[in-house]
């Protein structure tokens, strides 16, 4: 499974793409932990204080929220899904 991310995010991973490995059956939330198990100085920046999502950071699923489309973490994966994080976007 690929992580594409963005911005600061990247710098903090150290890469734009990231792939992690994934066992059978699996959940965007699987995946955001795979992930963050392989960049855990991507963790501070992605998860609150309580480990949850934070709420400015943007997590798309083959370019769509599975907050709103699905069942967020729990949303189970398909071997070819795109995994996506985004910062917050700002300018003008």
């Amino acid at each position: 499974m690929q992580w594409k991310l963005f911005a600061n995010l990247a710098e903090a991973a150290g890469d734009r793409r990231i792939e992690v490995d994934l066992d059978g059956e699996a959940t965007v939330g699987d995946a955001l932990s795979a992930l963050l198990d392989r960049c855990p100085d991507l963790e501070p920046e992605v998860l609150n204080d309580e480990g949850e999502l934070r709420e400015h950071i943007q997590l798309l699923r083959n370019g769509r929220d599975p907050f709103v489309i699905a069942d967020g973490l729990a949303t189970d994966l398909d071997g070819d899904d795109e995994l996506a994080l985004f910062p917050p976007v700002s300018g003008g």
